[in-house]
């Protein structure tokens, strides 16, 4: 589950017209989030506040080990007027699992000077700062990000630790999206690392406005394709990936589905996964990795299976609401009360998470075992709490 900060992030995206599905490294974002996701150790407690639309402070404590806990703070220019409270967020905008492709918005006339993209305005001041410390450890992040243009945003991320050799590293993204295409230039002080990634769509061009006189397979689901280089300035050292994604699109009649698959040419890894929908409230997904180098393989499975809220006693008086009157209701996908996410590889080892919510609390339970290690059967076992408003 995504912390409050982490949700906020998203507002910001949402807010100023920004899509991080379309860039390289969320090619595999659903399949991550199906097969890799953490599962909490002992007890982590996290309250937090939107104190206004544009700040928000948010507090943690864990006794992982010894009794730590973190201090955060947020400031966003522009109004953020997602949900805040804990008993009315959306449970699918914080658990990362399935992740539904949404279709490329037409632009509006010339974007690269034009205030208004994809139908919102966007100033180019719209700013994002976040700021985070960890106690006992006196470790600090940060995080800046600013829209330069209506295509173009500046992300600034930063670590300060004085217990690592370099007593910090400091990242730099400079990120492009187009719509059709989209690139990423990056920088850090770790290494002195340089990189670029790029992402492709193939098929519906944005920029040149409806989509009605595209064919039914071009408007049912989309095709990307992508890579990235990086390079050590000091290390002398660098690395290669590419990969692809076909997504099913809002307007696919069947079951929805991704599939995605990855190289590495100088590791020799080939990763490919298959995730689909197989209803409104279950998402299964595989996994295979092949090692041409060492001829190893991996195979992992998951799923998720969300469970729908009970119906209150008001169900009778919404039935009789006349179709043409506007409501405020959720979503059907918005009427869940929690989901439970399992996943198995190939050496039996296992994770279980339960996530959902108890009236004003929102709740992460997880487990992990390795079923071929006997006398340490439990691998971690934790429990976390949120509370917002």
């Amino acid at each position: 589950m995504k912390s409050f900060m982490d949700y906020l992030q998203y507002a910001f995206y949402d807010t100023t017209g920004w899509d991080p599905d379309n860039s390289y490294p969320s090619l595999t974002s659903t399949a991550q989030g199906l097969l890799f996701f953490d599962t909490p150790r002992g007890l982590r407690l996290n309250v937090s506040s939107l104190s206004s639309s544009h700040s928000a402070t948010s507090y943690g404590f864990g006794n992982v080990g010894l009794i730590n806990g973190s201090l955060s703070y947020l400031y966003s220019s522009t109004p953020l007027r997602w949900r805040s409270k804990a008993s009315t967020i959306n449970l699918h905008e914080l658990v990362e699992g399935y992740r539904h492709i949404q279709e490329l918005k037409p632009e509006d006339g010339d974007i690269a000077n034009e205030p208004w993209h994809r139908s919102l305005h966007i100033d180019r001041n719209d700013t994002f700062l976040y700021g985070r410390m960890y106690l006992p450890r006196s470790t600090l992040e940060a995080l800046y990000l600013r829209r330069l243009s209506a295509t173009r945003q500046l992300k600034l991320a930063c670590v300060s630790d004085t217990s690592s050799e370099q007593s910090g590293n400091i990242l730099a993204l400079l990120q492009n999206d187009y719509g059709k295409f989209s690139t990423e230039y990056l920088y850090s002080t770790d290494g002195a690392l340089l990189g670029a990634r790029g992402l492709y769509n193939f098929g519906y061009d944005p920029r040149q406005g409806s989509q009605q006189s595209l064919p039914p397979e071009q408007l049912s689901g989309r095709l990307s394709a992508g890579g990235e280089v990086y390079y050590g300035l000091l290390n002398k050292s660098g690395g290669v990936s590419a990969g692809m994604r076909f997504s099913t699109l809002p307007k696919h009649t069947g079951f929805p589905y991704t599939m995605t698959l990855t190289f590495n040419p100088l590791m020799g890894n080939l990763s490919s996964s298959y995730t689909v929908k197989a209803g409104r409230n279950v998402a299964l997904c595989s996994q295979f990795d092949f090692n041409f180098f060492s001829y190893e393989s991996d195979l992992r499975l998951g799923c998720e299976i969300w469970r729908p809220s009970q119906p209150n006693d008001a169900e009778w008086a919404k039935k009789l609401i006349r179709n043409d009157w506007k409501s405020n209701a959720l979503h059907p996908e918005d009427d869940s009360s929690g989901v439970l996410k399992a996943r198995i590889d190939q050496n039996w080892k296992i994770g279980l998470l339960w996530e959902g919510r108890i009236k004003e609390l929102l709740f992460t339970l997880g487990v992990s075992l390795d079923m071929k290690d006997k006398d340490r059967l439990f691998r971690g076992v934790g429990a976390e709490l949120q509370f917002s408003s």
